[in-house]
């Protein structure tokens, strides 16, 4: 059996364990019920997800000319206090980031190799977590725009990481810690235009991938260098395909790639 079509991030589902879905245009693979087998996965083109035109990916499964015009990929994406909606400024798409960073923003903090800080809409948790590879999370702030979900975590990153080793979360080479803990920690360091937004009461969400074996020694797949690769899945982690010979392949890493996943009959 084969499949055809764009990669983007796996669609998941918060159960024990994570249920993942490739999904494409017209089909979708449920990734959990491909573990312990062995599959095929060959480049076919690029496809930019924003233009559709067959040219090479730059960032983000967008074409560079792309990437440098569309709202979508501006910098306030990866750095929320850049955010200007709130002021009624416009970036590259005043609708759009309208649309994107007035709404509630969480800033939580995620154990995927360490204890890290992030911020992510409301509306994306737990799935921020699940990508992240995270396997305890905690919510800290919730507060009513990107901008200051943004400020609050540059404020914490001086104390904590905001960054994942991806090797390490793979691995599993990782530790519980105590978040509630951690966050009782670094409320002193919230801005003092947030504070009121300080979540106090909750607990630790705990989530579990479905693995048979992690790799010792991740070597990451670079499918538009070696064109075809064939592996026997044994987990899933994060947006991660992890294979038995330690060959670990990022979905969302690879978005704007077209593929053709062949499946054993």
């Amino acid at each position: 059996m084969t499949f055809e079509g764009v990669l983007t991030k796996m669609e998941t589902e918060f159960s024990q364990p994570i249920q993942y879905y490739l999904v494409f245009e017209n089909d979708f693979i449920s990734m959990n019920q491909l573990l312990d087998k062995t599959i095929t996965i060959q480049f076919v083109k690029y496809q930019c997800l924003n233009c559709g035109l067959d040219k090479p990916i730059y960032r983000q499964g967008f074409c560079k000319s792309c990437f440098y015009e569309i709202p979508q990929a501006a910098d306030w994406i990866m750095r929320p206090e850049l955010s200007t909606a709130h002021l009624d400024k416009e970036d590259r798409d005043l609708q759009y980031e309208k649309k994107i960073q007035l709404q509630p923003h969480i800033v939580y903090l995620a154990n995927s190799s360490n204890v890290k800080v992030g911020v992510t809409r409301k509306s994306q948790v737990p799935t921020r977590w699940i990508d992240q590879g995270a396997h305890e999370a905690i919510e800290i702030v919730e507060v009513p725009n990107r901008y200051l979900a943004g400020i609050t975590e540059v404020a914490l990153k001086d104390f904590v990481s905001d960054k994942t080793n991806w090797r390490t979360m793979l691995k599993n080479d990782i530790k519980d810690e105590d978040l509630v803990e951690w966050r009782e920690r670094l409320k002193q360091y919230i801005p003092d235009e947030v504070k009121d937004y300080f979540i106090e009461t909750n607990t630790e969400t705990n989530l579990n991938f479905p693995v048979i074996k992690y790799p010792v020694k991740p070597n990451s797949l670079n499918l538009e260098k070696e064109k075809e690769y064939t592996g026997k899945l044994v987990g899933i982690k994060g947006q991660y395909l992890i294979f038995d010979d330690d060959t670990v392949f990022n979905i969302r890493g690879n978005e704007g790639l077209v593929v053709k996943i062949s499946l054993p009959s």
